[in-house]
């Protein structure tokens, strides 16, 4: 090895802390099932022999301390080299707290953090230590939410086509499915907005009964839509399979997946045409890799759901890959408060070819809103 090169052995994890920062949104959002306006991102550093990796969630405060006091513990003093094992370890020391919601975030930072450490030891751009399959990633606009008025999603819109996207998506579903009307009138608007060489999206949080989505899902086939992101809940498996069966719309969800076996059910079901992974919720780049393999057993795409810069440097390692969502709230934060973070061009999100992901916590821009 290399005399400049780290050590496997002597390369031992020595710190790993966690800060949670509830950033206020540019505008009230609203999806089909709640309403907000702040977000709170979690940023986990992981430092061996003086280098430090960064990774980050989206949730809640509580989820900072879980890392420092419960996976920190863990994994610290472990070679910095052995990320499968430390892992391993961390998901074994969750057992009698519980596996999903905030500490599998809390896992995923983690994980994501110690990936990007070990790219960054050995001075690799991450999709390259993963495995490149591509250089940069294909994205659409997602945003749309049912707060904006008419102008103020029309002016989104043509901020995502100023992109080259060749997607967009917006949200429907309002009031748990009770203003469908409203929800295909804004449909109607986006379609008029875009023109017919982009690909519109909708997506309902799980907003309908399974009847409604399929009624809604029927107009929306007329409309030329060609995606349809949780018609239902995406517990009802069931209720997915139907609206995916009625429709000609490509069925999707997933993006609350906190486990290979979580991602395994929702395949094998026929639920989906196409399955959501978060890399910042399923368990980190460690699961995404696992649960991307288990949909391609499936002969199914992945979709990234939102941290479009979290996710990008994974996502060009991924073969079945069909695209990674460019969420308003989660874009204007990371090129905000991250150094690194660049636009998309031509519709597509180029990765970095530096070591690591890229991407450069601002701990000092960020520090009025630490939590």
């Amino acid at each position: 090895m290399p005399q400049d090169l780290p050590s496997p052995g002597r390369c031992r994890l020595e710190h790993i802390s966690a800060a949670a920062y509830t950033i206020p949104t540019d505008l009230p959002e609203a999806d089909g099932t709640i309403a907000w306006d702040t977000t709170t991102l979690v940023v986990v550093h992981a430092t061996a022999d003086g280098v430090t990796g960064t990774g980050w969630t989206y949730g809640a405060a509580e989820i900072a301390p879980l890392v420092e006091h419960t996976l920190a513990p863990i994994a610290c003093g472990r070679t910095a080299m052995d990320i499968p094992g430390a892992w391993l370890a961390m998901v074994r020391g969750l057992r009698n707290i519980g596996r999903p919601g905030l500490t599998a975030m809390a896992l995923s930072a983690v994980d994501n953090a110690l990936w990007d450490l070990k790219a960054r030891l050995l001075r690799l751009p991450l999709h390259r230590l993963l495995g490149a399959v591509r250089d940069d990633v294909p994205v659409y606009g997602s945003g749309g939410f049912t707060t904006y008025n008419h102008h103020q999603l029309t002016d989104q819109l043509r901020g995502w086509l100023d992109l080259g996207v060749d997607a967009v998506k917006i949200k429907i579903g309002e009031d748990f499915g009770s203003n469908t009307s409203r929800d295909l009138d804004r449909v109607e608007q986006t379609l008029a907005v875009v023109g017919p060489d982009v690909q519109v999206f909708v997506d309902a949080n799980g907003g309908y009964t399974t009847g409604q989505a399929v009624r809604v899902g029927h107009t929306l086939d007329v409309y030329g839509v060609t995606w349809f992101e949780e018609p239902v809940t995406s517990d009802d498996l069931p209720g997915l399979r139907t609206v995916r069966e009625a429709t000609r719309l490509d069925v999707a969800a997933g993006e609350y997946i906190d486990s290979l076996d979580t991602a395994h059910r929702m395949c094998a079901a026929g639920a989906v045409d196409c399955l959501q992974v978060d890399v910042t919720r399923c368990g980190g780049i460690t699961e995404l890799l696992r649960i991307a393999a288990v949909a391609a057993a499936h002969h199914l795409d992945i979709s990234g759901h939102c941290s479009p810069y979290q996710h990008a440097p994974v996502l060009a390692a991924v073969p079945n890959l069909r695209h990674l969502e460019y969420f308003h709230d989660h874009a204007r934060i990371e090129h905000t408060y991250f150094t690194g973070a660049t636009a998309p061009r031509a519709g597509r999100l180029h990765v970095a070819d530096t070591p690591g992901s890229g991407m450069t916590f601002d701990v000092e821009r960020a520090a009025p809103f630490t939590t």
